[in-house]
């Protein structure tokens, strides 16, 4: 089994307060990630976008992890958690001050460069965050403090969802019905006003960034690195390459899909209501709906991992409820079919925590790097909610040639594309079952 090194004068066992900064950063990361369901409604209203395009709000966040995942793991190696954390905490609000001159100048490209932005300093944060909870005490128990984590993680984004959904999408119902009615100059002037509400949460949000990236250069935190040679009971996995770890390659796209599927769960499913005939003003509540269902089995899993069920166990579970709630979400109709797909927080809740530490089981001294492309693979947050879109989009207009009511074919289209989450979750139960024992001699449960 990995055995981890605490190079500290702490004690092994004093990791509480190394646990509730990482927390706090967990928070953030959830805050500012999870504000996406109800950017991308509003985006999709002052820029006039088609629904692929909107989805492009995801894109642009997830797409920076795979962009800066390796220079960031440079950068921690050059200049250490602390001040790599607090650098990539500056980098966010770097990234939210972009925002005011793309309020002002109401262009989506700009808009994205703020969001690219954001990201590049959450890839730094999440480089540095997840390995280091993960092996900062025993791996058998690596979920169970990610889930911890991903308390953090999603109460923050609910609060996060419920504030920007009030802030941006209060009173957008009226505005789309202003738009088709009034002159060229009176739409431009009301886009232009509906833009400038992002820019006092996101000087607030910059603020709030900047103290916290200079106050985290204080932060005690112990260092903690996994040893050079990892040891699997008791036999040495001398490995020359990272290449030669199967199950680190199946945890990537594993962790790939799940992020894409998580992302749908979460961010479409505001603009999925919408698409339902629920107005703007009831549906900014559906993401919470979501992260209510995550934060709930994180806490489960914090109770149950690993004395009483195992981490491959939970990933088992995790992937089949995954299946069996996106069939019902296709069989389904109305707030029912909204429910099942808020029911996806419980089967996405526990992949996250579960496949960290099952994939960075037995790659010792190659766990720095295994990190970084554990943490490109959040870029299926960007790839598979916008296929998403396209699937909307093309379903829809083929529904609308046939004869089909506009409102009712774009509902009907917004609930059959659900059916891409079929393959993702196919693939994590794989993972879960087999995927994660590949090339390891002692197998892990």
């Amino acid at each position: 089994m990995a055995q981890n090194t605490l190079e500290s004068s702490q004690p092994k066992n004093n990791t509480l307060v190394p646990i509730i900064i990482i927390a706090g950063l967990f928070f953030i990361f959830g805050f500012v990630t999870w504000i996406n369901g109800a950017l991308i409604p509003f985006m999709k209203t002052i820029n006039e976008l088609t629904t692929a395009q909107s989805y492009l709000v995801a894109s642009a966040s997830y797409i920076s992890f795979v962009v800066m995942a390796l220079p960031a793991s440079y950068i921690l190696t050059k200049i250490g958690y602390r001040k790599g954390m607090s650098l990539g905490l500056v980098i966010m609000a770097i990234g939210a001050l972009i925002f005011i001159p793309a309020a002002e100048a109401r262009t989506y490209w700009v808009f994205l460069t703020g969001i690219f932005v954001q990201g590049m300093g959450m890839t730094i944060l999440q480089t540095a965050a997840n390995p280091y909870i993960t092996i900062l005490g025993p791996i058998e128990s690596g979920a169970k403090r990610i889930a911890i984590m991903g308390i953090a993680n999603k109460v923050a984004g609910a609060l996060g969802s419920l504030i920007f959904g009030a802030l941006l999408l209060s009173g957008i119902d009226e505005v789309k019905d202003q738009l088709g009615t009034v002159s060229s100059e009176e739409k431009l002037q009301l886009l232009d006003t509906m833009a400038d509400s992002v820019v006092t949460p996101y000087i607030v949000m910059a603020g709030i960034l900047f103290l916290l990236g200079i106050l985290i250069r204080k932060a005690p935190l112990p260092h903690v690195e996994a040893e050079s040679n990892e040891e699997i009971n008791g036999v040495d996995t001398n490995k020359t390459s990272i290449f030669q770890f199967p199950h680190l390659w199946l945890g990537v796209l594993t962790l790939f899909v799940y992020v894409g599927a998580e992302v749908i769960a979460g961010d479409t499913i505001i603009a999925y209501g919408i698409s339902l005939g629920f107005s703007a003003e009831d549906a900014k509540f559906f993401t919470t709906l979501t992260l209510l269902a995550m934060v709930g089995t994180y806490a489960l899993g914090v109770f149950l991992i690993p004395k009483y069920i195992n981490q491959g166990k939970a990933l088992r579970i995790s992937a089949v409820l995954g299946l069996v709630f996106t069939i019902c979400i296709l069989f389904t109709s109305g707030m029912t079919s909204i429910l099942f797909v808020a029911s996806l927080g419980i089967a996405n809740a526990l992949v996250w925590p579960a496949v960290w530490p099952l994939t960075l089981q037995g790659l010792g001294k190659f766990t720095k790097t295994a990190s970084a492309l554990l943490i490109m693979a959040i870029s299926g947050g960007a790839i598979i909610p916008p296929l998403y879109g396209r699937i909307v989009d093309s379903n829809g207009k083929e529904l609308i040639l046939s004869g089909i009511d506009k409102a009712e074919a774009i509902a009907t289209a917004s609930t059959q594309s659900y059916w891409i989450l079929l393959p993702c979750y196919a693939i994590i139960l794989y993972y879960a079952v087999y995927g994660h024992k590949l090339g390891l001699k002692s197998q892990t449960k």
